[in-house]
């Protein structure tokens, strides 16, 4: 089961600007949307569509900063697996159990009301878990919420994290071409060489490499932020040594306020200019955009608190001993926070159709803010003032 002692320094550290990120990131979104739909909203939108080196603005945006944040994933990811919450299966299973049920029907009920219809392909989107603006919840909430109700939540929105990944590769991939992905495909194969045969600890041979597969796997057709994934895993990672001696770790501590403090921001600048025009509400009827809020907000706290009450029932994990089941739905219920991933998958659901990606858009928007609204106000009632400060 999950731990129940003090949180770390590195967690701390993470957690507190996790908080601040998402902050930052519901400035950016108020900032985008006030301008979108202001005089200025015509070149605001015509900015992030100014073509540059053969691709526009958002498309850097979303292909190559996106491909740094999904790097820096792979490097949390790595991390949890090799010496963190998700080192010891025991202390994995609730989460990666809670996880699934937390992707599962989310995806089940948008395909429920948009199955063979244009919009199907909409069912991921209701997947992920945004980690940035649901810490920042669980942060408001200060001494009410235990330590393991954070890293659970961390651990849950990190195999989210890896569910949305999955998906992107698999169900997102437009047209393939066997040449580039067997190039990027023999990157990697390289580069995980010169970490496992060679025990290359220089980061340089890997961000050169890194940056020629993210090349080949945006020309084979599968979305190239995939690239920052691989390439994570490729980076050589020990749990035997200081921290400063492994690589991975140098650099996901180099890349965590970057990406937290301008990547994220900037892809929330770049697809929340959403001009909101009249007869949005009726959109928001639509099959697809009643899926995504069902998704996230009835969905994910009910996948992840049922999934997650039968693991325990059959005795395959426990509960950590400072939290309850009601804890545990209140966490499904800050999971139901999509934006990040939710509007990335959107873009890829949807390619050239503006109308249906600016709905889909509103509807994760209200979701979230919704999923963040319920969250907090259920932690806050059935959590104590010092629940947080028991265990320490």
């Amino acid at each position: 089961m999950l731990h129940t002692t003090p949180l770390s320094k590195t967690f701390s550290a993470f957690f507190d600007s996790e908080k601040s990120s998402g902050i930052v990131l519901i400035v950016c979104t108020i900032f985008s949307l006030a301008i979108a739909n202001s005089l200025l909203g015509p070149g605001y939108q015509n900015f992030w569509h100014i073509p540059l080196a053969g691709l526009s603005v958002e498309a850097w945006v979303n292909d190559a900063l996106m491909a740094v944040f999904f790097l820096f994933v792979g490097l949390e990811l790595e991390r949890e697996l090799y010496s963190g919450e998700l080192s010891d299966f025991r202390n994995a299973l609730l989460p990666i159990v809670a996880a699934a049920g937390g992707i599962a029907l989310p995806a089940l009920i948008h395909y429920a009301l948009n199955a063979g219809g244009p919009t199907q392909m909409g069912s991921g989107i209701p997947m992920a878990t945004d980690i940035a603006f649901a810490l920042g919840v669980l942060a408001l909430l200060g001494s009410r919420i235990p330590p393991s109700l954070k890293v659970f939540l961390t651990a849950l929105a990190v195999m989210d994290d890896l569910g949305a990944i999955i998906v992107i590769a698999v169900f997102y991939t437009a047209h393939l071409s066997l040449p580039y992905l067997s190039g990027a495909l023999a990157v990697f194969g390289v580069l995980v060489l010169l970490n496992r045969r060679f025990r290359v600890m220089a980061l340089w041979p890997y961000l050169l490499g890194g940056g020629l597969m993210w090349f080949f796997m945006l020309k084979s057709g599968v979305h190239a932020t995939i690239a920052g994934v691989m390439l994570a895993f490729a980076i050589p990672f020990s749990a035997k040594t200081d921290d400063e001696a492994s690589p991975s770790h140098r650099l996901e501590h180099r890349l965590h306020k970057p990406v937290a403090f301008l990547i994220l921001p900037i892809f929330a600048l770049a697809n929340t200019g959403v001009v909101i025009t009249s007869g949005w509400q009726q959109a928001l009827l639509s099959a697809n955009s009643l899926g995504i809020i069902g998704g996230l907000v009835l969905g994910k706290p009910l996948g992840i608190t049922l999934l997650s009450f039968v693991a325990v029932a059959a005795g395959m994990c426990k509960l950590p001993a400072d939290l309850g089941w009601r804890q545990i739905f209140g966490a499904g219920l800050l999971g139901g926070i999509g934006f990040t991933m939710s509007i990335f998958i959107t873009n890829l659901a949807f390619p050239g159709d503006a109308a249906l990606v600016d709905g889909s858009k509103i509807a994760i928007l209200l979701a979230s803010l919704v999923a963040g609204v319920l969250g907090f106000l259920w932690l806050r009632f059935v959590s104590k003032p010092n629940d947080g400060q028991a265990n320490h």
